[in-house]
């Protein structure tokens, strides 16, 4: 079956660009789904996927497992306008995400209620009108071939960027030596809203606070600020984690703001990594944050392990007391800026995005958008303006007093 999957990738991207060079005037723009003439149904063994499209696209499909899923990218489809309901006409796929995963790349996400195995899969293009038709097959279900036979395939070209192409690596000095190192990490992106309030979603509002809050520390100087993301995309717990190292970082915070139904939570928090987290709402919270790579089909086989082996690191010796200071100096900060905390504002879970043993991370949600004034807070560019201040405040505290620590320790 891999065998299969391997030839017809092979193909669909051969065929896909040789289509686009001999119809360069009708392949322009996005590839659109055309709803109409697209359909995901129960077949005779398993699962029967056509997806109609305006025009031929590069592709790839493959299979996850635990929980069973069916992903396809593209390089690029737009999903505008279409949901779910316009698609799935059968029972064993029990849900679909539609989105873009980066810049040049969407993605289809179908959750199986089985695992069915990937049979086959092939785009017909029509060389007169351009318009392509991809068919994809699953079999019965058989979840021991199923599992032998999912992962993402590793194919030149689709894979997410090596961080260090993305970042030029900063050498490490002495702590309190040249600029503090701060990576930035606006939560969610792309395929992944995170929490919404109406037409507001939590990646749009990160994304635009971790920009002003690089503004803020860069004017206040010695601080260099890298960005996880700098635009609506998707970014895989893993590579954000991954950035960080690889841009040298002395400080790691993700940002994010909840949103809990019929809940009456208000205020700003901190947490820090633990393997058991401080209380459910923070161990709920943090298995929500998790689910996003999931949601996005993300290999996530064999993580827990690697989180596991990260949280027994000899590394954490050091790294933890400097996370649970830095935790604390936030705390002390945004209470000196009279901005209103969380009951236990200091907390703890299994987050996956702050694994790295070497860098002190911190999760901060900046309020909740299910609280009328913390999302009025969140909106208001002086509102904000307090918290990106609060934060700056912190940092320096926190980079002079870590610096003294150290230089007690070298002693």
């Amino acid at each position: 079956m891999s065998r299969i999957i391997g030839i017809g990738l092979a193909l669909a991207l051969v065929i896909g660009g040789a289509a686009v060079r001999a119809q360069e005037s009708v392949f322009s723009g996005l590839a659109r789904l055309e709803a109409d003439a697209s359909s995901i149904t129960d077949s005779r063994r398993g699962v029967e996927v056509t997806l109609s499209l305006s025009q031929g696209v590069p592709y790839r499909v493959y299979t996850l497992d635990a929980p069973p899923r069916l992903v396809l990218d593209f390089q690029e489809v737009d999903w505008q306008g279409i949901g779910a309901a316009d698609l799935i006409a059968g029972a064993r796929v029990k849900g679909l995400r539609l989105g873009q995963i980066r810049p040049g790349w969407s993605r289809m996400v179908a959750d199986l209620d089985a695992p069915y195995p990937l049979e086959q899969a092939g785009l017909e293009i029509d060389r007169v009108s351009g318009r392509a038709t991809l068919k994809v097959a699953l079999g019965a279900a058989d979840a021991e071939r199923f599992a032998a036979t999912a992962g993402t395939p590793a194919l030149p070209g689709w894979d997410l960027p090596d961080p260090k192409d993305a970042l030029a690596a900063v050498p490490v000095g002495v702590p309190g030596e040249g600029p503090l190192v701060v990576v930035l990490d606006p939560g969610h992106g792309g395929i992944d809203p995170g929490a919404q309030e109406g037409e507001l979603t939590e990646k749009a509002l990160m994304l635009q606070f971790a920009q002003e809050l690089r503004d803020e520390l860069l004017r206040a100087g010695g601080f260099e600020v890298v960005l996880t993301r700098e635009r609506d995309e998707f970014v895989s717990l893993e590579r954000r984690v991954a950035l960080a190292h690889w841009a040298g970082a002395d400080v790691f915070l993700s940002l994010h703001a909840d949103a809990l139904s019929g809940a009456q939570a208000r205020g700003l928090s901190v947490y820090t990594l633990s393997e058991s987290a401080s209380d459910k709402a923070s161990a709920a919270l943090a298995e929500r944050h998790n689910r996003a790579d999931m949601l996005a089909g993300v290999d996530l086989s064999g993580k827990d392990d690697v989180v596991a082996d990260v949280l027994m690191d000899l590394a954490r010796v050091e790294t933890q007391p400097r996370t649970a200071h830095l935790a604390q100096a936030l705390i002390e900060s945004f209470a000196a800026h009279e901005l209103p905390l969380l009951s236990r504002p200091l907390r703890e879970a299994g987050f996956s995005v702050l694994k790295a043993p070497d860098i002190p991370s911190v999760l901060i949600e900046l309020g909740f958008l299910s609280s009328p004034r913390d999302l009025a807070r969140l909106r208001d560019e002086e509102g904000r303006a307090r918290i990106a201040a609060a934060l700056r405040a912190a940092l320096t505290a926190w980079r002079d007093a870590d610096a003294a620590r150290a230089g007690l320790v070298r002693q």
